[in-house]
């Protein structure tokens, strides 16, 4: 072999890994699109925390679980108190991107797995935890659930009622309007047919807002 050839066939298989690569890349991105599609996530980013909790509790039942929301005054730190094999008490926390659950969340959830007397304790969200919530996490043996986990859990178990259907679906928690003091009502917009809160004073008061009840709220895609 002279080394002209020698040289050719190193260009040759330089470039065929790269595009080995390249392919690799593609069918990895598509498959987590599609793994992103099918569990609903772009939906539970525009919930607020009521839907979030119906779309959860919909979840368990699917494993058998009978859940149940606990009252929103006084819930001494749990937000869904699952009965079956075990009783667990979960926290949820449907967050914007740039927000990360912090440690206080798991130290309200294990307060709450010993008042309600659970075996386990978890925290659910659609975002991060800090590291100090990891930390104390494992120290009190809280089940966190980040977004990758949580995505996963949702592949697996495929709910009856899917997150697109619960958000499509599911009023908010009453809110009130920060112009007038009304109450906002659900509204549906007749050019895009998208779902939102308006005022119920309209046409007074012109104020509308997103279902989610939290500014900074859509993830990237």
């Amino acid at each position: 072999m002279n080394l002209y050839t020698f040289f050719f066939l190193v260009v040759l298989i330089i470039i065929f890994f790269r595009l080995l690569k390249l392919i690799i890349e593609k069918i990895n991105k598509k498959r987590a699109m599609n793994e992103l599609a099918s569990s609903g996530m772009i939906y539970i980013d525009k919930m607020d925390g009521h839907m979030f909790e119906v779309f959860l509790m919909a979840l368990f039942q699917k494993l058998g679980y009978k859940p149940k929301m606990t009252q929103k005054s006084r819930d001494f730190g749990a937000d869904i108190i699952l009965e079956g094999k075990k009783r667990i008490v979960i926290q949820a926390k449907r967050y914007g991107f740039k927000n990360k659950v912090g440690l206080s969340a798991v130290q309200e959830i294990y307060a709450a797995q010993a008042y309600y007397a659970a075996q386990e304790s978890w925290v659910i969200t659609n975002s991060q935890f800090t590291s100090g919530a990891h930390k104390l996490a494992n120290a009190c043996n809280v089940k966190l659930l980040s977004r990758k986990e949580l995505q996963d859990f949702i592949n697996k178990v495929k709910p009856d009622r899917t997150a697109k259907e619960v958000f499509e679906n599911e009023d908010p928690a009453p809110r009130i309007c920060p112009n007038c003091n009304s109450e906002l009502v659900v509204r549906k917009s007749s050019k895009t047919g998208n779902r939102f809160l308006g005022c119920s004073s309209y046409p007074s008061c012109h104020h509308t807002e997103n279902l989610s009840d939290e500014k900074n709220n859509f993830f990237p895609t």
